[in-house]
């Protein structure tokens, strides 16, 4: 038996349709055998079986192909019905009624919905019946139509649990990269960047302070690295960048010192900013922290060299909002419908694209918080990054 056989048996008996046809089918004709067939032009077997005859064939069954009508059927592609066999002008002498030793037999061809053969759904028995006369034709030719849809359908479904098994088992591995990631590389970043502070603080060398700063330098790159792989990948998940939210009554400062840590890196760039009354913002500080370094490090990234960068900060009727404002060439319309996504790249020479995993965790942060962000941009006014998120009642004052 062929592996495609095997897995045609196993899906017919996975149709919980198929006794029950069965079943009627005995029942409307009185024969005692009936069976749903696999048929190729090489094997006959059985796929499903109703033996009240003890004929002894059971599912996965085979027959001598050439010693069946169904072997017929499978060149003409046409149903058999004989009601007596030795009565019918044409089977009183075949030699498939005499090995099997029935008087009564009906095949009706089952076609594929894409038309390709199947097999047939088949009944027999010793004694004679009456089923030209009947409309047990018409009825299995019905049954054989719903089995083409049901097998199709049984099919899909399968394809369907299959590959939502192995989207469990990718969302598995996603799991246990994200725990390397957080244990395995985090804690050897980790003691890298303090060893190096240490050696900088406690035991300064000028011959090796370079190195050492270097080192130190590195292991923050790297340790950064990782955390944005760490929030794209929970991000990926579905379960969205977790959130530690407090009433924060400091979330001025913690902006100022954000934009205090660029201008030190960029000492060139002008930086613009304007940070209103924030009382008890209900937020994860931490989170805006770095939702604000990522907007500023695009603007400093993308905008015009010898524009000014321009942060406002402010709560406004329930709604906190945070825009960073650069100037620059503006980001066509296509290009803004792909900001927000991973591992974005440049089509052009556009300033403005190509901006990694950035935008996309600011995003997933605003997502977090229950807002989002937006993005304006054209020449007059530059490029506008804003982020709105509505904040409860309950958590201001």
């Amino acid at each position: 038996m062929t592996q495609g056989v095997e897995t045609d048996i196993a899906t017919i008996n996975r149709i919980s349709a198929v006794p029950a046809i069965l079943q009627v089918i005995s029942e409307m004709t009185g024969m005692r055998f009936a069976a749903v067939a696999r048929v190729t032009p090489t094997s006959w077997t059985a796929c499903a079986v109703l033996d009240n005859l003890g004929f002894g064939l059971k599912p996965g069954g085979e027959l001598d192909l050439v010693s069946t009508l169904c072997f017929e059927t499978l060149g003409s592609h046409q149903p058999i019905i004989i009601d007596n066999v030795s009565e019918d002008p044409l089977y009183h002498d075949h030699h498939t009624p005499k090995i099997y030793h029935f008087e009564s037999y009906i095949t009706i061809p089952v076609f594929r919905t894409d038309g390709s053969f199947f097999g047939t759904i088949c009944a027999l028995d010793p004694e004679p019946a009456q089923l030209k006369s009947s409309t047990i034709q018409t009825t299995m030719e019905s049954f054989a139509r719903l089995l083409s849809l049901q097998l199709d359908a049984e099919e899909n479904l399968q394809r369907t649990e299959t590959a939502l098994l192995l989207e469990r088992e990718t969302a598995e591995l996603r799991e246990q990269f994200i725990a390397v990631l957080g244990h395995d590389l985090r804690n050897p970043l980790f003691a890298i960047t303090t060893a190096s502070q240490r050696l900088l603080r406690k035991h300064p060398n000028p011959d090796t302070e370079t190195l050492v700063q270097h080192i130190f330098s590195c292991g923050q790159r790297a340790s950064r690295l990782v955390e944005d792989v760490l929030d794209f990948a929970r991000g990926r998940l579905g379960a969205g960048i977790p959130l530690t939210r407090h009433a924060a009554c400091d979330l001025d400062k913690v902006f100022t010192h954000v934009i205090s840590e660029v201008q030190h890196v960029h000492p060139e760039r002008v930086i613009n900013a304007q940070i209103g009354v924030l009382n008890d913002v209900y937020c994860d500080s931490g989170r805006l922290a770095q939702l604000l370094s990522n907007l500023l490090a695009n603007a400093i990234a993308h905008g015009a060299k010898t524009g000014a960068v321009d942060v406002q900060v402010q709560v406004i009727e329930q709604v906190f909002s945070l825009t960073v404002t650069n100037q620059g060439q503006a980001i066509p319309l296509k290009v803004q419908a792909q900001l927000f996504q991973p591992y974005s790249r440049p089509a052009n020479d556009t300033p403005q694209a190509g901006l990694g995993l950035g935008l996309y965790i600011a995003s997933q942060i605003a997502k977090s918080h229950g807002g989002n962000i937006e993005v304006a941009s054209c020449e007059q006014h530059g490029t506008v990054f804003t982020f709105r998120m509505p904040m409860p009642q309950e958590h201001q004052i």
